[in-house]
C-alpha cells in the first residue's frame, strides 16, 4: 500500500473505522452519531494517528451538511416556509440573541474582555444543524411541534452566521483601536456589496423558478440516469459555491435551492439520488469532528475546559427550556429539544477560526473554544441516550391529568389489560353484548378520552399483583392481554399464571417472536395483531386482479389454515435456526404445490366445457 494514492488510503481508513465502530455503537444502544465521533477519535491525531489533515477533511465533509439542508428544503414548499416565518425570526432570534447575551455576560463576569466574551458568546450560541436534524429525522420528529420549532431556530442560526462573521472585522478594529472613521467611499462600497448580494440571491430565486425545471426536464428526457444524478449534484455544488463566493452560507444556499424545487415533479428523483451522498458525507463530517477534538488542550487545562463546556451547556439548557415553555411545546418533547439546541455547532468552528485570523482570539483561546464545542457535540448524543433511558419513561404522562389507581374491588368476568387500538375493539364488542369488562390502563390521557365516551376504564398497571387482585382476578374467568409492549405483556402473563391459574388468557401478539414467548408460557389463544387485517387486504387484491370473491376467499382461508399449522410446526424448533428455516421452506413449498394443483383443477373443467360447447350446438344425427 506504500505506493497507493493518499485518497485511497484515507478512504480505506474512514470506511473501515465507520464499518467497525458504528454498528458496535448501535448494538450498544448509543446510536450512529456517537459511533462516528468515536471512530474519528480513534483514527485521529490523538488516537492511532492514521489521519492528520483534520481541517481539510472537516471542510470537505461540511458538504454533507449542505446536502442535508438541500434535502430538507425539498420537503418545504415555499408557502409552508412562509408559514414558518414567525418561528424562524421570532424563536430563532430569541434563542441566538438571548443565549449570546447571557453567555457574554457570564464570560465578562469571569474576567474575560468584552470582545473575547462577545465572540465566544456568539459562537457558542449556535447549535449543530447536522446532529440536531439527523436526530430529529431518526426519531420521526421533524413534523412535530418541537421538530418544527427546532428546525426554525436552526435555520435562523444558519442565517445569523453571516452577520456574525461580518461583525468580526469591526470588533477587531475596535479591539485594536486602529479602525479609523469610515469614508464616504467605504460606505458606498459596503452598500454596493450588499446590493450585489441581494441581486445574486434574487437571481437564484428567479432563475430557480424559470430555468431549473426546464433544465431538469431536458436532462431527464435524455434517459441517462447517471447524468441526472450528476445534474442534481452539480445543482447543489454550484449554488453552494456561488453563495460561498459571496461570503454567504453554503448550507443556506443549498436550502434555498431545495425550497425552489419543493414543488417540482423531480423532487423525489432528486431526493433518491442525493440521499446516499448525504448519508456518507454526514458520517464523514462526524468522523472529522471526532478527529478535531484537541485532547492536548483538554489535558493541558482540564478544569477550564470542563468549566466552559458545563457552563455554556447549562446556560443554554436553561434558556432553551424557557423558550420551549414559552412556545408551548409538549412537556415530553422539551428535554430532547433543549439538548439538541444546547450543544455547540459546526459554524462555531468557522466563527472561532475567523476570530483567530482577525486577532480577536489567541490561538490557545480558539483551540480551547473549538475543543469545548467538539466535546459538547460528543456529549449531546450520550446525554440523549441517558434522557431516553432514565428521564422520558418517567415523564411519559407528564402534564397528563392525575388519576387515582383502581381501589374498589371489581367482579366483572373479564379483565382487560390495555385499552389502545386493539383493546378498544375487543372491549367495545363485549360491552355491546352486555358483558361487563374491567379495563386497566396506565395512560392517563387515553383514560380521560375513553371516559368521555362513557367507557369504564381504570387507571392501573396490570403488572402489579395488588391491582390485579383489586380488579377481580381471583373471581374473573378471562384475562385479555391487549398491551402493545412485549415485555410488559409477558410480565402480565407470568403474574397471572403464578397467582391466578384459573384464568383463561387471551393475548395479543405483536409479532411471531412475541407469539413464541406467549406459547412458552402456555397461552394458546393468541392472535397476531396484523394477521387477519393483512388477509382481508390480500383478499381485496386478489379480487382486483380478476379472481371471483369465492376464489379469493378460498385462497385466503387456505393460507390462513396453512400459516396457523406452520406456526404450530415451527414452534418446537424456533430456537434452532437451521431447523426453523428448513421447516419454513418445506411448508412454503407444500403450500405453493397445493395451490398450483388447485388452480389446475379449476382450469380443467373450464377447458372441458369450452371444448364441449361447439358439439352441443350441432344438430342431432339421424
Amino acid at each position: 500500500m506504500e505506493h497507493a494514492p493518499t485518497w485511497l488510503l484515507n478512504s480505506v481508513i474512514y470506511l473501515s473505522a465507520a464499518v467497525i465502530v458504528v454498528p458496535l455503537s448501535r448494538a450498544l444502544g448509543l446510536g450512529a452519531i456517537i459511533g462516528y465521533l468515536a471512530a474519528g477519535m480513534a483514527i485521529g491525531p490523538w488516537g492511532l494517528a492514521l489521519v492528520n489533515n483534520v481541517d481539510d477533511i472537516l471542510h470537505f465533509a461540511e458538504f454533507g451538511v449542505v446536502l442535508m439542508l438541500f434535502l430538507v428544503g425539498l420537503e418545504l414548499e415555499p408557502r409552508r416556509l412562509w408559514a414558518l416565518r414567525r418561528p424562524i425570526f421570532g424563536w430563532g432570534s430569541a434563542q441566538v440573541l438571548g443565549c449570546a447575551a447571557v453567555l457574554t455576560a457570564v464570560a465578562m463576569a469571569a474576567g474575560v474582555s468584552w470582545t473575547v466574551a462577545l465572540v465566544a458568546g456568539l459562537g457558542l450560541a449556535l447549535s449543530s444543524t447536522a446532529i440536531a436534524l439527523q436526530v430529529l429525522q431518526e426519531r420521526n420528529q421533524m413534523r412535530t411541534a418541537s421538530g418544527q420549532t427546532a428546525f426554525s431556530i436552526l435555520l435562523f442560526q444558519d442565517m445569523a452566521a453571516i452577520p456574525i462573521l461580518a461583525l468580526l472585522p469591526l470588533l477587531a478594529g475596535l479591539n485594536g483601536g486602529a479602525a479609523g472613521a469610515a469614508t464616504g467611499t467605504g460606505d458606498a462600497s459596503h452598500w454596493l456589496e450588499a446590493l450585489r448580494v441581494l441581486a445574486i440571491i434574487a437571481a437564484v430565486v428567479l432563475g430557480g423558478r424559470l430555468l431549473l425545471r426546464p433544465a431538469l426536464r431536458w436532462i431527464a428526457n435524455s434517459d441517462t440516469p447517471e447524468i441526472f444524478t450528476a445534474a442534481a449534484l452539480l445543482l447543489v455544488v454550484g449554488i453552494a459555491a456561488l453563495m460561498q463566493s459571496l461570503g454567504l452560507s453554503m448550507a443556506l444556499g443549498a436550502f434555498l435551492a431545495g425550497v425552489l424545487l419543493a414543488e417540482s415533479e423531480y423532487r423525489r428523483a432528486l431526493e433518491t439520488d442525493i440521499e446516499p451522498f448525504k448519508g456518507l458525507l454526514l458520517g464523514l463530517f462526524f468522523i472529522a469532528v471526532g478527529m478535531s477534538i484537541d485532547f492536548g488542550v483538554l489535558l493541558g487545562a482540564p478544569g477550564v475546559m470542563a468549566a466552559i463546556v458545563l457552563g455554556f451547556l447549562l446556560v443554554k439548557l436553561a434558556l432553551i427550556w424557557g423558550l420551549a415553555r414559552a412556545a408551548g411545546l409538549p412537556f415530553q418533547e422539551r428535554p430532547v429539544f433543549a439538548l439538541l439546541l444546547a450543544q455547540g455547532g459546526e459554524f462555531a468552528f468557522v466563527v472561532f477560526q475567523a476570530a483567530a485570523g482577525s486577532k480577536l482570539l489567541t490561538p490557545e483561546a480558539a483551540s480551547l473554544l473549538n475543543g469545548a464545542v467538539a466535546v459538547s457535540m460528543l456529549l449531546s448524543p450520550l446525554l440523549l441516550v441517558a434522557v431516553d433511558r432514565l428521564l422520558l419513561p418517567r415523564w411519559a404522562n407528564g402534564n397528563a391529568p392525575a388519576l387515582e389507581e383502581i381501589s374498589e374491588p371489581q367482579d366483572a368476568p373479564v379483565i382487560m389489560a390495555g385499552f389502545g387500538r386493539y383493546g378498544q375493539i375487543v372491549g367495545r364488542t363485549l360491552l355491546a353484548q352486555g358483558i361487563p369488562v374491567t379495563v386497566l390502563d396506565h395512560n392517563a390521557e387515553m383514560i380521560e378520552a375513553a371516559r368521555t365516551f362513557g367507557y369504564r376504564v381504570f387507571y392501573g398497571d396490570a403488572t402489579r399483583l395488588d391491582l390485579l387482585r383489586t380488579a377481580g382476578a381471583a373471581h374473573a374467568r378471562v384475562l385479555v392481554v391487549a398491551v402493545d409492549d412485549v415485555e410488559q405483556s409477558l410480565e402480565i402473563v407470568d403474574l397471572a399464571r403464578e397467582h391466578f391459574a384459573h384464568l383463561t388468557i387471551v393475548a395479543r401478539a405483536r409479532d411471531v417472536t412475541h407469539w413464541h414467548g406467549l406459547r412458552d408460557r402456555g397461552v394458546t389463544l393468541v392472535q397476531r395483531e396484523l394477521f387477519e387485517s393483512s388477509l382481508v387486504s390480500t383478499r381485496s387484491v386478489l379480487e382486483l386482479l380478476g379472481q371471483t370473491p369465492a376464489e379469493a376467499l378460498d385462497a385466503v382461508n387456505r393460507f390462513r389454515e396453512h400459516n396457523l399449522q406452520l406456526a404450530d410446526q415451527i414452534y418446537p424448533h424456533y430456537k434452532d435456526n437451521d431447523k426453523l428455516i428448513a421447516t419454513v421452506r418445506q411448508g412454503r413449498e407444500q403450500l405453493e404445490a397445493q395451490m398450483a394443483a388447485e388452480r389446475r383443477a379449476r382450469q380443467q373443467p373450464v377447458a372441458a366445457d369450452s371444448a364441449a360447447a361447439p358439439a352441443a350446438r350441432l344438430p342431432p344425427s339421424g
